[in-house]
């Protein structure tokens, strides 16, 4: 447990009004540095940060913190009308700062503004360091969502908070913007508790901490030195296991040969009698002898065997069983001279046929996704604009909202409303394949979390009928945990349609082994890249 936290969490725990439970009994700490907050999608982290930054209310127990806390949301709710002042949150106090310079003395001006006279200027000076030097007065509608949330990651750098949480701050941010905000956080003011799955960013953190089985366990080190530790860690808990093993399976086969060796005493010992050698007092107390030390040999031997067992149980608790989601994706049969889609851009066109991989990589606000959602709706590409055009009805396109999802529904109703003519026991079954089951199948999509809405949509596209020729993916590792971003991939790399894929995660594009890798640039321009 780190020794000067900043947050401490006492016996916490957390229920969701429809009964489902999160966190129970939740105990631990965060250091005062900066912290890489991991684990399993569905664990709880995000309800974690919320409930560390107030947003919601613990049911049980109780969260400490050293002083005010900032959060970013895993999903931004933006006002496109809203200023970039009013995104950073200093809107009041670059307000004040000008009544106070055009003469208004009124007291507050100056409670509002505080120490923080210089505000504009290191406004101006953080957004530049971050890559996004825009003015305050630009709308907010006017700069792509990964700017928008450089922007918010300012603004709450520039309040610093004792204390500040992020929850995959990265999703939306390019290879360039990605790298930049890594540096910010390398200087960030105060605690810093990142969600992320983004392995880049958490080898910046001074320590990893694990939200496991209701467990928060914290390492001091970065995230591959963990990996490391608990890779070490389990090879020695599976060691310990196999060893306590063969001792109870030693303990019961010596349990069974003592109780041989009692049964033959026992019947010698009823054959003397029997024969009657010996005085009568003397078979006595020679039986009595006997029972006291069969006694002491049955009890040792239990003895040792419940200590072996023990043993065992502990080495065994000490094993993780983690479950894993299992993506069977159908074969859509796709002939390899077929033609599936076709990019256009301001210079050339690319033609997508068969089962052929490609990934679409390029800056935050080049049009990666505009280009794929004009597929989709096959509307035409605005003057200088990329734009393309689908030669296949059987498609499955995932955006990065995941807007397949009503939110109001829960994911069986989704999943059944997209494939009305599957049974429900079906669609359960292949929902806890996704380890989607028990309450998380029937809440309402917008209390699951972020990894959870994606496999739920990722369920649709599996119960397609036919099976999409071809599968279109915007960032679709936004939401995933590490080993789910591992599973996804060897689902997409056994997949035998075309797949179209945008991601600014190199090292998921790479494991993908894409056929091609197409970079838009920002006047439109198609071009052959390159990962890496």
């Amino acid at each position: 447990m780190p020794s000067s936290p900043s947050i401490t969490l006492a016996d916490l725990g957390f229920t969701w009004p429809d009964g489902d439970t999160v966190l129970t009994g939740l105990t631990g700490s965060f250091g005062r540095g900066r912290t890489g907050l991991v684990g399993d999608n569905g664990a709880g982290k995000s309800t974690l940060l919320r409930l560390i930054a107030g947003r919601i209310t613990p049911t049980s127990g109780r969260i400490t913190t050293v002083g005010d806390v900032g959060y970013l949301s895993q999903t931004l709710a933006l006002d496109v009308g809203a200023t970039i002042a009013d995104l950073l949150g200093i809107t009041a106090k670059l307000a004040a700062v000008r009544a106070i310079e055009a003469g208004d003395v009124a007291e507050h001006y100056f409670e509002q503004l505080g120490d923080d006279w210089d505000i504009e200027a290191r406004a101006v000076e953080a957004l530049g360091e971050a890559g996004v030097p825009v003015s305050l007065d630009r709308r907010v509608g006017e700069v792509s969502g990964g700017e928008a949330m450089l922007v918010t990651a300012t603004g709450l750098r520039l309040a610093r908070t004792p204390v500040t949480l992020l929850d995959e701050p990265t999703n939306n941010l390019d290879r360039d913007a990605r790298r930049r905000f890594a540096d910010l956080v390398t200087a960030w003011p105060g605690a810093l508790v990142v969600v992320s799955h983004d392995t880049a960013l958490l080898e910046r953190m001074d320590d990893t901490a694990e939200l496991h089985a209701n467990r928060l366990s914290v390492f001091g080190g970065a995230y591959s030195a963990w990996r490391d530790h608990l890779r070490g860690e389990q090879a020695a808990a599976q060691q310990a296991a196999r060893t306590a093993a063969q001792a109870v399976k030693v303990e019961k086969r010596q349990r069974i040969e003592a109780a041989t060796k009692l049964a033959r005493r026992e019947r010698t010992g009823q054959k003397k009698s029997d024969n009657r050698q010996g005085a009568k007092i003397l078979m006595n107390q020679r039986a009595s002898d006997a029972q006291v030390s069969a006694g002491k040999l049955r009890a040792g031997v239990d003895d040792s065997l419940a200590a072996a067992q023990a043993s065992l149980d502990d080495a065994a608790a000490r094993v993780r069983d983690d479950e894993h989601i299992r993506l069977d994706l159908p074969d859509p049969d796709v002939p390899r001279n077929r033609q599936l889609a076709r990019l256009d851009g301001t210079n050339r066109s690319f033609v997508l046929q068969g089962p052929e991989r490609v990934a679409l990589i390029g800056p935050n606000g080049v049009g990666k996704t505009s280009l794929l959602e004009g597929l989709v709706s096959a509307a035409s590409a605005g003057p200088g604009r990329a734009g393309g055009i689908l030669l296949t009805e059987r498609f499955g396109y995932l955006d990065q909202r995941l807007d397949v999802l009503d939110p109001a529904r829960s994911a069986l109703e989704n999943v059944e409303a997209a494939a009305p003519e599957v049974a429900p026991g079906v669609i359960r079954n292949q929902l806890a394949r996704l380890l989607l089951r028990g309450d998380s199948v029937s809440r309402p999509t917008a209390t699951l979390s972020g990894g959870e809405r994606f496999r739920a949509a990722l369920a649709i596209l599996m119960f397609a009928a036919p099976p999409a020729h071809l599968l279109i993916l915007d960032e679709p590792t936004n939401n995933l945990d590490v080993r789910s971003v591992e599973q996804l991939v060897d689902a997409l790399r056994g997949y035998r349609g075309g797949l179209l894929v945008v991601s600014h995660d190199d090292d998921f594009l790479s494991r993908l082994e894409p056929s091609v890798v197409l970079a838009l640039d920002a006047d439109g321009a198609l071009r052959d890249a390159t990962l890496g």
